[in-house]
């Protein structure tokens, strides 16, 4: 007589056949939800996509011989070095708000967590302020340090930095609230060498995203390439900005993959 194993898998009586996950009967609730969504996503496309025949017409634009495309080709180089100095102050923008932001977001995430806020409502207050950080896209907010400080990189370092304490600081916070509950401190309960990792590769994160959005602000006067692209897209000087927006890709590129290669020797 064979005695099967007690971890053996339960088969299911003779003549049926399990019913994958997936054909299970659905609750008539989980229907209505994804009728819901599926009514959305619907409703949005038709509402807001471009109709096909201004789209036809866009594209036929786009690629005739006298199109923006062909006004593109070849790129103008002329302005390399001007273009050059004000990448290299779009790169000094990005570093200069994510490290402000990182830096300031690290007090805020600990006042937004539940064991280190010394008081309830200082936790509630910071958690509002990480979320309203977040919510404002960083564009209102360069049009808002703009107002305060003037037209410059002044205000767009303030907006990344805004925007990274928003960013950053949720990646704490949630890093502390799932840390040990037995220790006290939640920075020791994850470890120094765990938390160096997650500060090192959020910080990162936030580089590469800075770097990407810090060239819009300058589109609203926030200093850095923007203005450079938004004056070249203003006076039709497309071959000019194409140049900005190739070398503002290779900017991109080198960024990202340099914060690649840093965060797998971390890891």
């Amino acid at each position: 007589m064979t005695v099967a194993p007690l971890n053996a898998p339960q088969m299911p009586p003779s003549g049926q056949v399990p019913t994958p996950q997936r054909f299970r009967h659905r609750s008539i609730v989980e229907y209505l939800g994804l009728l819901v969504v599926a009514a959305l996503v619907l409703s949005s496309i038709a509402a807001t996509a471009p109709q096909m025949d201004a789209l036809g017409r866009g594209l036929t634009r786009l690629v005739a011989p006298d199109g923006m495309l062909a006004q593109m080709f070849p790129p103008d180089f002329s302005r390399v070095d001007r273009i050059a100095m004000k990448l290299l102050e779009t790169l000094q923008m990005a570093v200069a708000g994510a490290a402000l932001g990182l830096v300031l977001s690290v007090p805020l995430a600990v006042l937004a967590t539940d064991r280190l806020s010394p008081h309830p409502a200082l936790r509630i207050a910071a958690r509002g302020l990480i979320a309203l950080f977040r919510t404002i896209p960083d564009l209102v907010w360069a049009i808002f340090f703009i107002i305060m400080v003037g037209l410059g990189p002044a205000a767009g370092v303030l907006a990344i930095m805004v925007d990274k304490i928003g960013f950053a600081g949720r990646f704490f916070a949630e890093a502390m609230e799932e840390a040990d509950p037995g220790p006290q401190d939640a920075l020791r309960a994850i470890g120094a060498n765990r938390f160096g990792i997650l500060f090192s590769a959020t910080s990162l994160f936030a580089l590469e995203k800075a770097v990407r959005g810090s060239a819009a602000l300058g589109l609203v006067g926030a200093g850095g390439i923007g203005v450079d692209l938004k004056v070249a897209f203003d006076l039709f000087n497309y071959d000019e900005a194409l140049t900005i927006v190739l070398m503002l890709f290779a900017l991109v590129m080198i960024v990202e993959q340099g914060s690649g290669w840093i965060r797998s020797k971390l890891i």
